[in-house]
């Protein structure tokens, strides 16, 4: 029971977090925007968000979540990051993750 409310609060920070930062999901659909996966969301901070998006990012998630599913996301054939985002946080995960 407690569990389940902390996921459900987190859910509704990450949703707040969310709407805060509009602008950086331009390609989702208005009402699509607020269900989006965790994985989508961490890949559009990482690519879009400035240092602040990405540190507010980390505190929701967590940066251990965080790292995980960056290097799920590089790890594929298709990588959505470009080469220069990808060195920078493998980088940094490396040493704080």
């Amino acid at each position: 029971m407690v569990r389940d409310k902390a996921k459900k609060m987190q859910r509704l920070k990450i949703r707040e977090f969310i709407r805060e930062n509009r602008p950086l999901f331009w390609y989702i659909k208005e009402d699509a925007k607020e269900s989006i996966s965790i994985e989508l969301l961490v890949e559009t901070i990482l690519y879009y968000g400035n240092e602040n998006n990405i540190k507010k990012l980390f505190d929701l998630v967590g940066i251990k979540k965080v790292a995980e599913i960056f290097y799920k996301q590089i790890s594929g054939n298709r990588v959505n990051y470009p080469p220069r985002t990808v060195h920078y946080f493998d980088l940094y995960f490396k040493k704080h993750a």
